[in-house]
């Protein structure tokens, strides 16, 4: 299973990214731009999608908008600094799984590997 993390964090994510990494047959990838996700969502058919809040080249709701586009099977995830009302009323219609707190721990991890688990 193929999991894109939309990211020029790394290293900042990577408590968040070790419950992940656990998922049986979980294949970690990362894109440092929405142009570059948009590329592997086309020829990789990744299952998900995390996009980071701080990409330099689209917002994240854009991207997840363009992602659907591209293939609307895809479950995305994306990093955002609004509270959980903020953030359902600003993506609402775009069938996100999970919003992630700007600076996501292990336990928010944890939470978003247990929801990628149910979709697999």
């Amino acid at each position: 299973m193929l999991i894109v993390i939309a990211s020029t964090r790394a290293q900042e994510l990577g408590p968040f990214l070790a419950p992940l990494k656990r998922i049986k047959g979980c294949n970690l990838v990362f894109a440092p731009t929405g142009s570059a996700t948009l590329e592997i969502v086309r020829t990789g058919a990744p299952s998900f999608v995390v996009i980071d809040e701080k990409l330099p080249d689209l917002d994240p709701l854009k991207l997840v908008t363009e992602i659907m586009m591209v293939n609307a099977m895809v479950n995305t995830a994306v990093v955002t600094p609004l509270s959980d009302e903020e953030f359902h009323e600003a993506s609402e219609g775009l069938g996100i799984l999970a919003s992630i707190p700007s600076a996501p721990t292990a336990r928010d991890g944890e939470r978003v590997a247990e929801i990628f688990s149910r979709f697999m």
